[in-house]
Formats: C-alpha cells, structure tokens, sequence
C-alpha cells in the first residue's frame, strides 16, 4: 500500500502545482478533509474544490517543492517547499514572492486522498496580505 499511497499523493501535488482544481478535486475522497496550518478545517470535495479555487486566485502561482516523502500503509508524510506570489493590490508582482518550509500528511483510501493536512509557517504570507 505505501508505494501506491505516495504515487497518488505525489499526483496530488502535480494538480497543486498545475493549479488544477478538477484534477485535485478528482483525486479527493467526497468527505475529504483539509487541514491548514492554524488548525483551520474544511470538510468535503465540494468545499475543497472552492478552497483551492479560492488560493488559488490569491496565489496563482503555488507550487510545493517536495524533497523527501516517507509512508506507513495508507498515510504519507512529505517534506519541502511551498512557494507562491500573493496577488495583492499590485498584482503577482516580485516583492510579493514567499517561500517557507513545508511538511504535509496525507491519508489516503481506495485511491483517493482523505485527508491533507498542512504544516508550514504563514507568517511570509500573513505579512503580504497585511500590507494588502
């Protein structure tokens, strides 16, 4: 199962970094959950599918730079990079380029992620949108 767990999350993270919203919510569990950072949860494809809409606008660039991937069955941990340009007032413009360390936990079920928890420090991407 591990192998198979860290293909579909590594697909996953190709939709992320293609801005895919259909793939990404093709590749979700229909009570899929997402996690962020601050603990903040959204429940469901359909939600999720205008979650990653909705980032996507504001950072239309995203991408997660992904070094080192570990697996236990079904769960997957991926260690990396997310980077972005945040799409403020100016635009996607350099001064609003952000990078931070990133580590990710997914769960997966019948070849489908369940669950994609995010650990990574918002404060590059706070201090943009305050200045917003």
């Amino acid at each position: 199962m591990s192998d198979f767990a860290i293909s579909v999350a590594k697909e996953f993270v190709r939709a992320i970094n293609r801005q895919n919203v259909d793939a990404l919510a093709a590749l979700m569990t229909t009570d899929h959950r997402f996690t962020d950072s601050l603990a903040n949860t959204v429940e469901g494809r359909n939600a999720m599918r205008s979650g990653w809409a909705g980032y996507f606008g504001m950072v239309p660039d995203y991408s997660l730079a992904i070094e080192e991937t570990y697996a236990d069955g079904s769960v997957v941990v991926m260690l990396g990079m997310a980077q972005g340009t945040f799409c403020g007032k100016e635009g996607t413009v350099p001064e609003n380029r952000w990078q931070t360390p990133i580590a990710i936990r997914a769960r997966i079920e019948d070849g489908l992620v369940a669950e994609w928890r995010v650990f990574a420090d918002n404060e590059p991407m706070r201090t943009l949108m305050r200045k917003a």
